[in-house]
């Protein structure tokens, strides 16, 4: 099973230089906002746009907003190991409109995905039980025939994202007891209270960076309200949720504004209020404990499980021994199968009387950053409009 990949500028990084990923950037954006415009779109409509709206030849995937036909493609990525040169015209980097193009591939790839719903829809009363990953598992080409070396191998260690509870919960704590254990530890529930805002600096690197360390900015307020801005070297990278929708200004993605829906929104929304764990139990529901030991690096962690407002799972990982937070792993929901997100956070410093992790690495199907804090500013005002929807990426500063 081939497939068409089509992922942002950042995985590009990896197999081209800096210079060639500006100038497809440049024709990219171009390319997809006369799109758009040729679409009856505009910037005052409040509607995200579909997929079908802002790239051409979409037959399979359509009705979905584009973010979350980018979330598709990453799993696409993932399942099959490949990325988006692995799959379209070989001129297709350097002209997003390109990428439309169709190719062997690309038709392997709408065939099997039919193949797959109708395999799920004759078997399994259409539940998704079974994706591309069920058969590929990181590979182009499924194995067909056994591995003698992997039958009698020790086993690898099970995944700790995809750890659930098998049989009988596991004896042991519960989730409050875990959850009120990690608020004592950051320096209890009076004192996390005091905690309503805050503003921190430091650093960056990413596959959107080209790997390149640059500065962050990180404006929240609670109950839930976030900015985040990278300063890249061709133009800034904006992400806020504003308390109830969500968006990324950016020129590596096929808008120079996408506003997040679906899972991505319900992560916009995780990451606003994890920031302040005194109200960790208000914003997230339905927690609950029992799950297998579980370990992050060589440290034992315990895991809890809770829902966000519109039901998606998070999963939260915190230190047997000091019980701070570890690990946050969510999944988001695509056409063709879950995606899982995780953030490691380490290097927690005191904060006015409050640990916070200055430190996280962030993982996804397409791609990878950490985020490194030099000071935080707690309890500083915050104007509102640090929150309001962001104007569009720029064009990108041309770099020597």
């Amino acid at each position: 099973m081939n497939v068409v990949v089509l992922m942002n500028a950042g995985v590009l990084t990896k197999v081209v230089s800096k210079q060639f990923v500006v100038r497809t950037l440049c024709t990219g954006l171009v390319c997809l906002v006369t799109l758009a415009g040729a679409n009856g779109q505009t910037a005052q409509e409040q509607k995200p746009q579909l997929a079908e709206d802002v790239f051409k030849n979409v037959q399979i995937l359509r009705g979905i907003p584009v973010d979350q036909f980018m979330g598709t493609m990453g799993f696409f990525s993932a399942a099959l190991g490949m990325n988006c040169i692995d799959c379209h015209t070989a001129d297709s980097v350097g002209n997003w409109a390109k990428f439309a193009a169709d190719t062997p591939v690309k038709q392997t790839a709408r065939k099997m995905i039919l193949m797959m719903n109708t395999i799920n829809k004759g078997n399994f009363a259409g539940m998704r039980m079974v994706t591309c990953d069920t058969c590929h598992r990181g590979t182009d080409h499924p194995e067909t025939v056994p591995s003698l070396a992997e039958q009698y191998a020790t086993p690898a260690p099970m995944d700790p994202d995809k750890d659930e509870i098998v049989g009988q919960p596991a004896s042991g704590p519960s989730a409050d007891q875990i959850i009120d254990r990690y608020i004592q530890a950051i320096g209890g529930a009076q004192q996390a209270a005091k905690l309503t805002s805050f503003i921190a600096k430091g650093t960056y690197v990413g596959y959107d960076t080209d790997e390149g360390k640059v500065p962050v900015e990180v404006y929240a307020k609670a109950p839930a309200e976030r900015t985040t801005i990278v300063h890249t070297l061709i133009g800034d990278i904006v992400s806020t949720y504003d308390g109830h929708a969500a968006w990324v200004a950016s020129i590596d993605k096929p808008l120079p504004l996408l506003e997040l829906t679906g899972g991505n929104l319900d992560g916009a929304q995780v990451d606003a209020e994890i920031a302040f764990p005194a109200l960790i139990k208000r914003d997230f529901t339905k927690w609950r404990g029992g799950f297998p030991p579980a370990t992050i690096g060589d440290r034992d962690a315990q895991v809890v499980e809770g829902t966000t407002a519109s039901g998606a799972r998070i999963k939260l990982y915190f230190d047997k021994q000091s019980g701070l937070l570890v690990r946050q792993v969510r999944f988001i929901n695509t056409l063709v199968g879950l995606i899982p997100m995780h953030f490691e956070y380490s290097d927690y410093r005191d904060v006015a009387g409050v640990k916070m992790p200055f430190h996280w690495e962030q993982t996804w199907t397409d791609g990878q950053s950490t985020t490194q804090l030099t000071e935080v500013q707690p309890n500083a005002p915050i104007d509102d409009a640090k929150f309001g929807k962001p104007a569009p990426a720029p064009p990108p500063k041309l770099v020597n």
